[in-house]
């Protein structure tokens, strides 16, 4: 199939972008990658009247480490974070999920903005965002507006991003030294969509849990943090703990059904991925199958 008939504009900076979004709100669609975008129109699943081509705009690229903050332009590619030392140094759990988006030639061209502005619940990046405690930038009309990661993604490729809207820059927070990540998905191939994945950050001390986030992609029609994490914060965590981490997870759940996975299949594999991660995080091969859901 071929998209829909539509106009095309190409923004000359951020502020000739917000010109063109107020003049045709939701009826524009913004490309930067495009990798998300362009298969959709063509599949005529969205049809806008106008595309407004921020691909060129310099200003939106880059990665800038401020004080304790990692400040990621909206237009950085997909390989840019994979090979970028800073990302590796503060942000690894970034780095380590780059690795499953999609395919190399989807990495060369996507943009961690187009990303997180889709909005895909399989999506490996807006977890990362969750997991990550990051806050999303967006400029406007009247300014910038900073949304948490919790807060931004709203359901199946809805955001709380405005028609008048751009998504401008994410800010992460420098990984802490006490700090450590997973990442897993389960998928039929490498580079497929995810079945279940899980994006996790912690904070260790003495053996334990002083933090930790568990962000969960392909569970729901956004990414969820899960609450089942508070279980397992500042207590020893032995088998029974695990056990009723996962037996919370499982209530939280509520999966969706489709081609590659029934909602009792979900709930499993989302199970076995926090078994899987908390024993890795803590070193503790004995946790490996303590949650089965």
């Amino acid at each position: 199939m071929k998209a829909a008939a539509f106009a095309y504009a190409r923004a000359t900076s951020v502020v000739n972008a917000l010109e063109l979004l107020a003049a045709y709100g939701d009826k524009a669609r913004v490309l930067s990658g495009g990798q998300s975008l362009m298969p959709a129109m063509n599949l005529r699943l969205i049809a806008p009247d106008i595309l407004i081509d921020i691909g060129s705009l310099a200003e939106l690229r880059g990665i800038e480490t401020k004080g304790d903050v990692l400040v990621i332009g909206a237009l950085t590619r997909h390989v840019d974070l994979q090979r970028s030392p800073q990302i590796a140094s503060h942000a690894p759990l970034l780095r380590e999920a780059i690795a499953h988006v999609a395919h190399p030639a989807i990495r060369n061209r996507g943009t961690i903005g187009g990303s997180l502005a889709h909005a895909d619940p399989a999506s490996e990046l807006p977890a990362c965002m969750v997991a990550l405690g990051a806050t999303i930038v967006v400029r406007g009309p009247t300014g910038d507006r900073r949304i948490a990661a919790t807060e931004f993604f709203t359901g199946i490729y809805e955001t709380a991003l405005l028609p008048q809207e751009l998504l401008v820059a994410v800010e992460l927070p420098v990984a802490a030294k006490d700090s450590a990540h997973f990442f897993k998905e389960f998928a039929r191939r490498h580079g497929d969509y995810a079945i279940v994945g899980l994006a996790a950050q912690a904070l260790l001390k003495d053996g334990m849990f002083s933090d930790l986030r568990l962000g969960y992609f392909a569970v729901g029609d956004r990414p969820m943090l899960a609450t089942a994490s508070g279980t397992l914060i500042n207590v020893p965590v032995t088998p029974a703990a695990l056990a009723a981490a996962s037996a919370v997870l499982s209530e939280e759940l509520d999966p969706p059904a489709d081609q590659q996975a029934s909602p009792a299949m979900r709930r499993h594999l989302a199970c076995v991925l926090l078994a899987r991660c908390v024993a890795t995080l803590l070193s503790r091969p004995d946790l490996q199958d303590g949650a089965s859901g």
